[in-house]
């Protein structure tokens, strides 16, 4: 077998410098807001999103994810998606006065419930599917509301008549449920040519920095409505076809902040090919068993111990 790559030093701090990153623009944010300047502070939070997106790719292609990483990776998504939205609406619209806190306390209550789930069922695992919203679309989504409430596309709209403070807090308590719930939500497709789904993220990717640069305070936030009921829908659909639950399936993949998947999966053979550990064991097993039964030895087989 091959000896395992160690990475280098400087490798292993960039996927957490990617997160320490994400953390530092979620704490710009709360301070932006606190200042009276809510569309920086969206800015910010979005910044935080990209960042979040790419330290466990980073950390799957340099070969460094880590039970550290993944823990940090979870701390900043409560700060980063969980408070510094939360206070964003706050600082923007809530009463001060009253009880609107208490949207800020479930909102964060739920988001911090969320990533403790999803540390104890899902992470360090590559998924295609996340079990309820996750923390950084949620935030994403709440964050860009602000925008999306200032611009001509939503005040021509039915809704547009609507008081937007009052649409605010519902959709804090809509979201805060959204990311403790069973609902199925599709993770970003690993990014690949060589299938469609892969190709699939390509385009998406391509079409959010399209948007972000052209049409940001019209773009985001529709889109990540379209998210949030894609996964209601998926639900809906196994629902009433009582398909089995794509958590107890197995239907796994690609995850941004699930960096030991990386590690989990970094074993190669002697060819280069990489092998499951499963795999190996049924060989040591099947060889094991033909020794026992005085079969023909066909020689070790790769992975097993002569």
């Amino acid at each position: 077998m091959r000896r395992p790559k160690i990475p280098r030093p400087g490798l292993i701090l960039l996927p957490n410098g990617f997160t320490l990153g994400s953390l530092f623009f979620g704490i710009f944010a709360i301070v932006a807001a606190s200042r009276g300047e809510h569309v920086r502070a969206g800015w910010y939070i979005v910044t935080a999103a990209f960042l979040d997106m790419f330290d466990g790719r980073i950390a799957r292609a340099t070969n460094t994810g880590s039970r550290f990483g993944e823990e940090l990776d979870s701390l900043v998504d409560a700060i980063s998606f969980g408070v510094a939205p939360a206070l964003m609406m706050y600082f923007a619209e809530l009463n001060h006065t009253g009880w609107d806190w208490i949207f800020v306390w479930l909102y964060v209550a739920c988001a911090v419930m969320r990533l403790a789930r999803f540390n104890v069922e899902q992470a360090g695992k590559s998924k295609v599917f996340f079990q309820g919203l996750p923390s950084p679309a949620a935030g994403g989504t709440l964050a860009t509301y602000y925008w999306f409430s200032q611009t001509n596309l939503y005040q021509q709209t039915v809704i547009g008549d609507l008081p937007w403070q009052s649409i605010m807090r519902f959709l804090m308590v809509a979201l805060a449920f959204l990311m403790i719930s069973p609902v199925p939500y599709p993770a970003w497709p690993r990014f690949s040519l060589r299938n469609w789904y892969g190709a699939f993220g390509v385009l998406l990717f391509v079409a959010v920095i399209v948007g972000l640069f052209l049409l940001p305070k019209q773009f985001f936030f529709p889109l990540g409505i379209v998210y949030i009921f894609t996964g209601i829908i998926i639900a809906i659909v196994r629902g009433l076809f009582d398909m089995p639950s794509p958590f107890e399936n197995g239907e796994e993949e690609d995850e941004g902040d699930d960096r030991p998947a990386a590690a989990a999966h970094a074993t190669t053979a002697s060819a280069g090919a990489p092998h499951r550990p499963d795999d190996q064991q049924r060989r040591r097993r099947r060889h094991r068993n033909r020794g026992e039964r005085g079969g023909p030895d066909h020689g070790p087989s790769e992975g097993s111990t002569p």
